[in-house]
């Protein structure tokens, strides 16, 4: 399995995982799910490109995915990115002497390219949240 990190790392995937926070948030009775061919069009690129980057994130646990004939639906699966949330937490506490102790336990864990990509990847979900909350705003 690749490393959470990486498969988070390439723009297209996290705009497809806006795309399913967004129909999760947006429309509940739907369980989350949204379709290929919607987020194909929610996001503008092809549908090849599409599909190959829900693989990778099916395979990262990130996402799920319900088969229904030749359609498939795939909704958000947050267990993993609530991994990355309670290791990121520390980093973006307000207190962060309060929190050195956890600091310390979750940097012994992670060797200096993975703390250095953390830390993009804190500013990328930032980011991201940031794009969907407008997202939900306009609508």
């Amino acid at each position: 399995m690749a490393d959470i990190f990486d498969v988070v790392a390439d723009s297209t995937r996290r705009d497809i995982l806006a795309v399913l926070l967004e129909r999760e948030q947006s429309e509940p009775s739907s369980g989350g799910e949204i379709s290929v061919s919607e987020i194909v069009a929610a996001l503008g690129v092809s549908q090849p490109t599409v599909s190959k980057h829900l693989k990778v994130l099916r395979e990262a646990g990130l996402v799920a995915v319900r088969e229904e004939g030749q359609h498939r639906y795939y909704r958000l699966d947050r267990e993993p990115l609530e991994t990355i949330e309670d290791w990121l937490i520390p980093f973006t506490a307000s207190d962060a002497a309060a929190d050195a102790a956890t600091l310390a336990s979750a940097a012994i864990a992670l060797n200096d390219d993975q703390r250095a990509f953390a830390s993009r990847l804190g500013a990328a979900f930032a980011e991201t949240a940031q794009r969907v909350t407008q997202a939900v705003k306009r609508k």
